[in-house]
């Protein structure tokens, strides 16, 4: 090859690297507008994307930029969180009330974030006020890259099932009642992808997805209610778990799955039996009334409709606590690199700090209020992270209102801004403790944990015994059953603000969450971008110069 060839061909590959050095582009634009739906046969005002309820799917790729152009056209402020997204250095982007200011009415805010380093099932939902027992909900899928191993063969088909409690109330009127110091009760019922199956005459709603005959199918079930933990089963098939939270699972076979609020897993299903019509079913656990929502996955051509003896599901926590047991991380399946997921030794990392949160109820000037460790928190009407980064944070918050350690029992609650502060990079082992009769659920914004322990009773030194420190699955959203604890451990890497939360949203609303402060010392883009251009700003950072940038 001569010179120039050479130099012709390397310019070429120069070229080539260029051009893929930045990672694809998706682009949207969301009208977010008021609508009128009535799944359980109660006309309702909903909240709607493009006019549709549940929201558009996202599908996209690992390390796929997302740029979402959102218009409020609704008469109140609006944000959307995006449920397990990471936002690696890039917290800007979480659209909690603690990092980001509200779209106001009839304006239009563009969120840009990278699905950096992940794959799995997610949703997104709106995260102010009681707006997500409206709508604005919706999946977000992260497929593999083509060149990174995925533990299963390409499915046929790549179904999303969003299954959740819904109330008939509007979400104005559930937060008067909410602010009023009364509870919301119980949910009117459950629905899937926005249906409850059935429509005014009983008759089946159309399928919601098609198979056919010997084929195997990827279902993607997330519980994007309120309130409940449900119960998901196929009729007559089983469901080999695959995927849970963005992580790949050991592949065990499950007649149904329990998918507490929060969590999403993936399932494949093959379409191994007589080709006719069956009933997807979610029904509610733990409960002393039954709520089931159904949806018909229909094989292709079938005219026979689906048995109407629906498969039971299971009753009792310790069914649930064994399954959880069951669930194991699969070392050997690469995620969003090419290394397993194995090659990550959690269980050998030394734990620098243990913080131990447990959750109260409590009267506030007659009104009830949900706390962690005696704090109910409050949003402020400047955004946490914007107060921190503007460097007033002394206006709007405390550091560590709480201590690591637990109130007494029955101690008094204060509401504030609950903001702890965790040294970047520690290696931090939470404790959630659950001291009450019913089923909780936490979800930590910004990062994955192992979901390491969990036990009856009060945690204890001596409870690490029982942890699993080889196989834990990697994930966003954990369960704290009745009288118990859940222990997760995670390094704290990725700076930013990051919402720790009840995903029990009248809990959330009435004050059972906080906010985790991770400031890397160096001010440095390799560990945190710098505030957008675009970031709308509010409270008492409005007119303040802006800080220098990172470098």
């Amino acid at each position: 090859m001569s010179r120039m060839s050479l130099l012709a061909l390397l310019s070429t590959l120069l070229a080539l690297s260029a051009v893929r050095a930045e990672d694809p582009y998706l682009f949207f634009t969301w009208n977010v507008t008021y609508g009128t739906i009535a799944p359980l046969g109660v006309p309702q005002q909903a909240i709607l994307i493009n006019g549709e309820f549940p929201g558009p799917n996202i599908n996209s790729t690992t390390n796929n930029n997302i740029v979402l152009n959102v218009f409020n056209n609704l008469d109140e402020p609006f944000l959307l969180t995006w449920n397990g997204i990471q936002q690696r250095k890039n917290s800007w982007q979480d659209g909690m009330p603690g990092t980001n200011c509200p779209i106001p009415p009839g304006t239009n805010y563009t969120y840009h974030f990278q699905v950096k380093d992940q794959i799995g099932s997610f949703f997104y939902f709106p995260s102010l006020g009681m707006h997500r027992a409206a709508g604005g909900f919706g999946g977000l899928r992260i497929n593999s890259r083509l060149l990174i191993p995925v533990p299963f063969d390409d499915p046929a088909d790549d179904y999303t099932v969003l299954i959740g409690d819904w109330y008939t109330k509007s979400h104005k009127v559930l937060a008067g009642i909410l602010d009023a110091g009364r509870s919301i009760g119980n949910p009117a019922g459950i629905l899937m992808n926005g249906l409850s199956g059935k429509d005014a005459t009983g008759k089946d709603d159309p399928p919601l997805f098609t198979m056919e005959a010997g084929k195997t199918y990827r279902y993607r079930i997330c519980n994007a209610g309120l309130k409940l933990s449900l119960n998901f089963r196929i009729q007559g098939h089983l469901m080999k778990l695959v995927e849970m939270d963005g992580s790949h699972t050991v592949q065990n076979d499950y007649e149904s799955l329990d998918v507490h609020v929060g969590q999403c897993l993936s399932v494949l299903v093959t379409a191994n039996q007589e080709p006719k019509d069956y009933y997807m079913v979610a029904s509610t656990r733990f409960t002393k009334y039954m709520r089931t929502a159904t949806g018909v996955v229909r094989y292709a051509g079938s005219k026979v409709p689906p048995s109407p003896e629906l498969p039971a599901g299971p009753v009792g926590w310790a069914w649930s606590f064994n399954q959880w047991r069951s669930f194991r991380w699969n070392l050997t399946a690469s995620a969003a690199r090419p290394n397993p997921q194995g090659s990550y030794h959690y269980g050998s990392i030394n734990i620098t700090r243990t913080i131990k949160l447990a959750s109260s109820v409590g009267l506030i000037n007659g009104k009830r209020r949900f706390a962690l460790n005696g704090v109910s928190h409050v949003d402020s009407p400047t955004p946490l992270k914007l107060a921190e980064y503007y460097g007033i944070s002394d206006k709007v918050f405390k550091y560590d209102s709480i201590s690591d350690e637990p109130q007494a029992s029955g101690a008094s609650i204060t509401v504030a801004p609950n903001v702890l502060n965790a040294t970047y990079r520690d290696y931090i082992e939470i404790i959630l403790e659950n001291p009450e009769r019913s089923i909780q659920c936490y979800h930590l914004d910004g990062y994955s944990f192992f979901a390491a322990g969990m036990g009856h009773g009060k945690w204890t030194p001596a409870s690490r015994r029982t942890y699993n420190l080889l196989d834990a699955v990697s994930r966003h959203t954990i369960q704290v059953y009745p009288r118990s604890w859940s222990a997760i451990m995670l390094t704290f890497d990725n700076a930013g603000m990051w919402s720790l939360r009840s995903e029990l949203w009248e809990r959330h609303y009435l004050g059972q969450q906080l906010y985790i402060s991770v400031v890397s010392p160096a001010r440095s883009l390799r560990d945190e971008y710098n505030m957008p251009d675009n970031t709308l700003l509010c409270g008492d950072v409005v007119g303040l110069p802006k800080p220098p940038s990172y470098v």
